[in-house]
């Protein structure tokens, strides 16, 4: 079984139920196995484009699926929730990111692992932080302590998915 993290986005409709339903589906699939969920957290877009703000979490879930199966399912969860790609890092219904897929590096035209941008991004870490453990959790916790200027990240009281 593979291991993978995911970061899970929502800003349109709904938000909390948007993240609910994606785990759900991943839930729903006989080749995934969802072991960990982070808290919600609220933050702020990135991208310079004016939308509404994010409701984020992190997924840490054992896969049979090669990345790229993965990476396919992933696509048809967004597509099920309608996910509408118009804008680059424009609002969106859900957003799954895979960060990492074991530890491999993989680049291909579809998919970069690990992800290109988590590194530069709180909402991505912070939740991340939450449900990684021993190695892992020291590399997010100094990938944090990396980011550069303050980006807001603000934890939803008793709000899990």
């Amino acid at each position: 079984m593979h291991q993978v993290y995911l970061s899970i986005g929502s800003n349109i409709g709904d938000r909390q139920a948007q993240l609910h339903q994606a785990i759900t589906a991943l839930q729903a699939d006989p080749a995934i196995e969802v072991v960990r969920v982070s808290s919600i957290y609220e933050t702020a877009p990135v991208g310079g484009v004016v939308q509404d703000d994010f409701y984020n979490c992190a997924v840490y879930l054992r896969t049979s699926l090669s990345a790229a199966e993965l990476l396919q399912r992933i696509q048809q969860i967004e597509q099920q929730q309608k996910r509408r790609r118009l804008i680059h890092w424009g609002p969106r219904t859900i957003d799954l990111d895979i960060l990492w897929y074991d530890d491999a590096t993989i680049k291909t035209a579809d998919l970069t692992i690990p992800h290109p941008e988590m590194t530069q991004r709180a909402f991505v870490l912070v939740p991340l932080k939450e449900i990684t453990v021993g190695l892992k959790q020291q590399q997010v916790e100094k990938l944090i302590q990396a980011l550069p200027a303050a980006q807001r990240v603000t934890k939803i009281r008793d709000e899990h998915v």
